[in-house]
């Protein structure tokens, strides 16, 4: 089965626009490059770069960033945005990389495209330096699993986010403003168990609020937080 992203590459680039869609922009990238900052690292691997806009982001903080994507037409654009830029073809389970190569190694919302999450996440941990962060954003995990359900109205007149078979595994069909693609749904316990096994270090953890934008997205998100954000480091040698 298809994972759509090829298929869907053209409505992906043409919603993030310039500044990003709305999860981006008013909730998740503040947060992020605040993390960035309080490390200083010189280098970075930004697993699943997409159109690369976080990599641009990263360099204009002055971290020297490679973006790695598998699909081609994202790349292409992420290279005709940033031509000296340097956007490479790979898969997060199996990273082209040297042990120990990155400062920071970033998923930014890319662990729910990623079929095989344990070979990716030990391929992440394999090429983070000693004293490296892992940095993570994440699909809350209730919020995946309510993909199929989501937001429904009670027979009270409330509205409520429904979701079902959590602790289940499994991947799902998503589709908005033309784009459809899996995504996978996993518990929480499963990233932070795979990151755990590693011997990573939980350093920072939180699910950011929204700071603008529309107000009546603010206010659902509130109720049910989209997002978790965590921040691993590799223990010093």
């Amino acid at each position: 089965m298809s994972d759509g992203w090829n298929e869907s590459a053209d409505a992906w680039v043409a919603s993030q626009g310039q500044g990003g869609d709305w999860s981006r922009e008013y909730v998740l990238d503040a947060p992020m490059l605040a993390r960035v900052r309080a490390t200083v690292p010189a280098n970075a691997l930004d697993v699943g770069c997409g159109e690369g806009r976080f990599c641009r982001m990263l360099r204009d903080t002055g971290v020297a960033a490679i973006g790695v994507d598998p699909t081609a037409a994202l790349l292409d654009t992420a290279r005709r945005l940033d031509p000296t830029g340097d956007y490479r073809s790979g898969r997060a389970e199996g990273l082209d990389f040297a042990e120990a190569s990155f400062d920071l190694v970033v998923s930014y919302l890319t662990l729910i495209d990623i079929p095989d999450v344990r070979a990716a996440i030990a391929e992440m941990s394999r090429v983070l330096r000693p004293g490296g962060r892992l940095l993570i954003a994440n699909l809350n995990s209730f919020t995946s699993a309510g993909m199929t359900l989501g937001w429904s109205d009670l027979t009270d007149g409330r509205r409520a986010y429904a979701f079902d078979d959590y602790l289940d595994e499994k991947a799902e069909e998503v589709a908005w403003q033309g784009i459809r693609i899996l995504n996978w749904h996993r518990p929480l316990s499963t990233y932070m168990t795979l990151c755990l096994e590693q011997g990573l270090i939980l350093t920072h953890f939180d699910e950011p609020p929204a700071h603008g934008g529309d107000p009546q997205k603010i206010a659902r998100h509130r109720r049910a937080p989209w997002f978790v954000l965590m921040e691993w480091a590799k223990p010093p040698a």
